[in-house]
C-alpha cells in the first residue's frame, strides 16, 4: 500500500493549506480557549518572529520543556517556519537528564513552563531560558518576517528516547518525515476535517506531538489538547467535546476502566470513531472490558519513533483483525521478517521485523555508527520479532531490545541499574520488567548488598529517586546473595524474569 502522490513541502506549507481550507474553523481547544486555524497561523508567525529575535534561524536548534499547553505546537510549526530545529523535551524528566537533552541536542535555548522552570534553571547555563508563555507576546516593531527556503529533507525534530545502553537515543526527523508521516496516518485511520482530536499523551514524545496532534491539525479538524492525562477529564472531554479521535497507551485505558468501576459510572463514548492503544501489548481483558463498559472498541497499533505508522486497522478495511494481530501494514510501507541469517521468513515463521515507514528517521543524532547498525539497506531494524498470516495480518510476539515498556514509557534497565549501583551499599544489580495489571510491566530491582552492609528498599528508592524520573524508579526491591549467571558470563535476565512470572501464576492459583 503506498501513500498517495502529494507535492514535497515542508511543514510550514501543511499547515497553511489547512487554514487556507478552513480560515475560521477552530482548529486548537485547551482549558476553555479556542484557537481558529487563521489565528494559528497568526500564533505561528508570532512565535516564529520571537525565535529570530533569540538569534535562532535555519538550523538552529531550541528546545521547549513543559506540559502539554498550545505553545508547544507554537514551536513546532514556528520551528518549521524559519528552518530550525525543535527539541520537545518531556515534563518529567529529572535536572540531570534536561541538561543531558539541553547538551547533546546542541540546542542554544530552552522555552519552559513556569511550572517546571525551577528544574530548568538549575539544569542549563545562565541565559538560556526563556519562557514559553513569551511566544504569544505581540512584537509591533519587528519587521515581517522573510519567506524561508526549507527543503524536506532538511532536519526538524530531534526526538529523545530510552534505548537499551542506558543513555537516550536522539532521533531525527527530517520535514518529510513529518509532512509524509501524518498523511499517512490520516490516511490509516481515515480522518478528516470533521474530526475532533483529544491529545492526552505528552507532546513532549513524538505519539502525542505527531500522530495525535499534528495529524489532527494538518487533516484540518479541530484538536483538543490537555495539560495532563486524567482519566476524569479524558471521560469528561469526550463528551463535552464530542471527541472523534483519542490515543493512549494501554494504561490510560486501564486507568479509564479503574475510575469508572470503582465509582460505577458510565460515559458515552459511542462518538468515539477511532480509539487507539499503542506504546505497549494491549491485553485481551482490557479490550473485553472497555467494550463491555463504554461500547468502543480498543484498536492496535505499532510504530515507533524512528519508523511510524507500521501497523494498524486501516479504515477502508472493513475485515475484523483476529485475535493476537496487531494490524496490517499502514499506507506507504515497507516491510519484510527475517531470519538471524537475513533471509526472508516464510509466512506464519517468526522472525525479526524490518520496516521503512512514510516517516522513518534520518538518523541518530551524534551516533553514525548506532545509525548504520540499525538498518538493513535502507530498512528499519525495530528488534521486534513477528510474523505475517496468508491475510496479511501481523503479529508481535517478542522484543530483542532490552527495553521495560512501563505504561508506555520506554526504561532502559542499563540506566536504571546504573543509578542502583552507585550507591554505597550496593554490590550488584539486575533490572528487569515485573508483570503489572495496570502498568503492562514495572521495572523490579535485584539487588546484592556489599558485603557486611544493610541497605533498604525504601533508600534505594530514595537514591535512584535522585536521578531518574519517578517512572523509570523501581518500587520493588529483592535483596539477593547473588544473581544468576548466564552461559556467556553475563547475569541471565531470563531466570529473574520467570520468577516474577511464576510468582503472578501461583498467586492466580491460590
Amino acid at each position: 500500500m503506498t501513500v498517495a502522490a502529494h507535492p514535497v513541502r515542508n511543514v510550514h506549507a501543511t499547515l497553511a493549506e489547512a487554514v487556507a481550507r478552513g480560515p475560521d474553523r477552530p482548529a486548537i481547544v485547551h482549558e476553555g480557549e479556542t484557537i481558529s486555524y487563521a489565528r494559528l497561523l497568526e500564533m505561528v508567525e508570532t512565535a516564529a518572529r520571537h525565535l529570530t529575535l533569540h538569534g535562532l534561524g535555519k538550523g538552529s536548534v531550541f528546545a521547549a520543556y513543559s506540559p502539554n499547553r498550545p505553545e508547544l505546537m507554537l514551536c513546532y510549526y514556528a520551528a518549521a517556519r524559519i528552518g530550525a530545529v525543535f527539541v520537545p523535551v518531556n515534563p518529567n524528566l529529572t535536572p540531570s537528564e534536561v541538561a543531558y537533552t539541553y547538551r547533546h541536542s546542541g540546542a542554544a535555548l530552552l522555552f519552559c513552563d513556569p511550572s517546571v522552570a525551577e528544574i530548568a534553571a538549575g539544569a542549563l547555563p545562565d541565559g538560556k531560558l526563556c519562557s514559553i508563555e513569551t511566544l504569544r507576546d505581540e512584537v509591533p516593531s519587528a519587521p515581517p518576517l522573510p519567506p524561508v527556503a526549507v527543503d524536506s529533507k532538511d532536519d526538524f525534530l530531534i526526538i529523545y528516547t530510552s534505548g537499551t545502553t542506558g543513555t537516550p537515543k536522539a532521533i531525527v526527523l527530517d520535514h518529510a518525515a513529518q509532512t509524509d508521516g501524518p498523511r499517512a496516518l490520516a490516511q490509516l485511520w481515515g480522518i478528516t476535517p470533521e474530526d475532533t482530536t483529544l491529545v492526552a499523551l505528552p507532546l513532549g514524545y513524538l505519539y502525542g506531538l505527531s500522530t495525535a496532534a499534528a495529524v489532527g491539525l494538518q487533516t484540518g479538524g479541530k484538536v483538543v489538547i490537555q495539560r495532563r492525562f486524567h482519566p476524569r477529564d479524558v471521560l469528561e472531554a469526550f463528551v463535552a467535546e464530542r471527541v472523534t479521535v483519542y490515543h493512549g497507551v494501554p494504561t490510560m485505558f486501564s486507568m479509564m476502566l479503574d475510575y469508572c468501576e470503582q465509582r460505577d459510572l458510565s460515559f458515552d463514548l459511542t462518538g468515539v470513531r477511532v480509539m487507539v492503544s499503542a506504546g505497549a501489548p494491549l491485553s485481551h481483558e482490557t479490550r473485553q472490558r472497555f467494550r463491555a463498559r463504554f461500547g468502543v472498541e480498543l484498536q492496535n497499533y505499532y510504530a515507533m519513533t524512528e519508523s511510524t505508522p507500521v501497523f494498524g486497522k486501516p479504515a477502508t478495511d472493513a475485515r475484523p483483525l483476529p485475535e493476537g494481530a496487531v494490524g496490517r501494514a499502514a499506507p506507504g510501507l515497507s516491510v519484510r521478517i527475517v531470519r538471524p541469517d537475513g533471509s526472508d521468513c516464510a509466512e506464519g515463521e517468526e522472525g525479526e521485523i524490518l520496516v521503512r515507514a512514510a516517516a522513518t528517521m534520518s538518523r541518530y543524532l551524534n551516533a553514525p555508527e548506532q545509525t548504520a547498525a540499525s538498518f538493513v539497506g535502507d530498512l528499519f531494524r525495530t528488534g521486534d520479532l513477528g510474523r505475517r498470516d496468508g491475510e496479511g495480518n501481523f503479529f508481535i510476539t517478542g522484543r530483542i531490545k532490552d527495553i521495560i515498556i512501563r505504561g508506555g514509557a520506554n526504561i532502559s534497565p542499563a540506566e536504571v541499574e546504573e543509578a542502583l549501583t552507585s550507591h554505597p551499599a550496593v554490590q550488584d544489580v539486575a533490572v528487569v520488567g515485573g508483570p503489572d495489571r495496570i502498568f503492562g510491566e514495572v521495572p523490579v530491582a535485584f539487588v546484592v548488598p556489599r558485603a557486611g552492609m544493610t541497605v533498604t528498599a525504601e533508600a534505594l528508592e530514595a537514591h535512584a529517586a535522585r536521578t531518574l524520573s519517578d517512572f523509570k524508579v523501581p518500587k520493588r526491591y529483592l535483596f539477593e546473595a547473588s544473581l544468576p549467571i548466564g552461559k556467556t558470563g553475563k547475569i541471565d535476565k531470563a531466570v529473574l524474569s520467570r520468577r516474577l512470572a511464576d510468582e503472578v501464576k501461583e498467586a492466580g492459583q491460590e
